[in-house]
């Protein structure tokens, strides 16, 4: 591999530096717009990667690029309106230079992969001062950067103080990691709009849960029946719990995919916080991933199994445990098992196959597609279900 002197990167630092050098613009030859110019720049400007901090994953494409064909240089370089701006570079010491020098602002007007054995036999690059200095850069193959509607935003290039040839396993390693570079730019930017709805989403539904706990709240107050006032009572508890679960989801992953452990955990914790004095709550979970509406199904049975520990399991301030457990069986169900060691099934309300909180924990295991089974486990009581785990939100 061709190394870098000193004197090199001098000679490229004048250059790019000098004004009378870019006051050559009349007389060099420089580059047109794209034909699409707007749109190359919107779809470019779509990444939000420009004036971004280099990064491993894009310096180890630069790396691979260079060692693979031996250069002294290689750059990931974007196009922008007045200048070419380099995500990841080798050799080249900046991160940025005018469009005036640019080899790569030609190189986007045409086909998806260039080579130039010899630049200052290209009429493009005759009066291009990076090219025909001494030393000048001489050879260049670059792999066009296009988006998904196919808009060249900018290239994957290697470059060298002397003529050369790129081998064909040269050539395609260039256009493999110029796919990759995308690929990288593509899922970042899936990833940010996927947040930025997520955010829109969550702040929605936290405004009506809002809006609905308000209500209950006021009608709770201001109801003069007793049985009103109960049921207003109860609704208002049942929102609060459905909010509580929706931040919890929302904390432990972004996204539809779900860290089923932790989101257990968080709940856990908000138990916690509004479980009696005399109940302790522990947890044995494993963490495996699942669809976030699966994880909000399980946040809702885990509710109710702790609402009803709390009112029935443990009278007269009877000290207890309440146990959450999920684990991977060898089949690949995840099974979850809730239990408390207080008074039993006949006594704590556990199998009343009446009331809210019971149809919500069928709701939840039909959206899961299980069944949720029940034990006296003498003491307490312990509800068993297993679903498969799914990736969908």
């Amino acid at each position: 591999m061709c190394g870098v002197t000193l004197e090199a990167r001098q000679r490229i630092g004048s250059l790019l530096g000098l004004q009378d050098q870019l006051d050559r613009a009349s007389i060099m030859s420089i580059a047109s717009h794209h034909p699409k110019q707007a749109e190359r720049l919107q779809a470019l400007y779509s990444y939000e990667i420009l004036d971004t901090d280099r990064e491993k994953a894009f310096d180890d494409v630069a790396k691979l690029a260079a060692e693979i064909c031996g250069t002294a240089i290689s750059v990931i370089n974007l196009i922008d309106a007045e200048r070419q701006w380099f995500k990841a570079e080798v050799g080249l010491g900046v991160r940025e230079t005018p469009l005036e020098t640019s080899i790569c602002s030609h190189v986007i007007l045409g086909q998806d992969f260039v080579e130039i054995e010899d630049t200052v036999l290209d009429a493009r690059m005759q009066d291009n001062p990076l090219c025909c200095g001494d030393p000048g850069l001489r050879f260049y193959a670059g792999a066009l950067l296009k988006s998904d509607d196919g808009l060249p935003i900018g290239t994957l290039c290697v470059l060298d103080w002397q003529p050369r040839q790129l081998s064909a396993l040269q050539r395609d390693a260039i256009r493999v990691l110029a796919k990759q570079v995308m690929a990288q730019l593509d899922l970042r930017r899936s990833l940010r709009t996927a947040e930025t709805l997520r955010k829109e989403v969550d702040h929605r539904v936290k405004n009506s849960l809002q809006t609905l706990s308000s209500f209950a709240g006021i009608q709770a107050r201001s109801s003069k029946s007793v049985e009103a006032k109960q049921a207003f009572e109860h609704m208002h508890q049942r929102i609060q719990t459905v909010a509580m679960l929706h931040e919890q989801l929302y904390k432990t992953d972004a996204g539809s995919h779900v860290d089923l452990g932790r989101y257990v955990e968080n709940v856990a914790n908000f138990l916690r916080g509004v479980a009696p004095d005399n109940v302790v709550i522990e947890t044995e979970i494993e963490h495996l991933l699942v669809g976030s509406e699966q994880a909000s199904s399980v946040g809702l049975i885990l509710n109710e199994f702790a609402a009803n520990s709390f009112k029935h399991a443990f009278p007269d301030e009877r000290k207890g445990v309440m146990r959450f457990a999920l684990a991977k069986k060898p089949d690949g169900l995840i099974e979850i098992k809730c239990a408390d060691d207080g008074v039993g099934m006949r006594i704590n309300g556990h199998a009343a196959a009446s009331g809210l909180g019971f149809k919500i924990k069928m709701a939840a295991c039909q959206r899961l597609g299980c069944e949720l089974t029940m034990e006296d486990a003498k003491p307490g009581v312990i509800a068993r279900f297993e679903f498969e785990p799914g990736m969908a939100g």
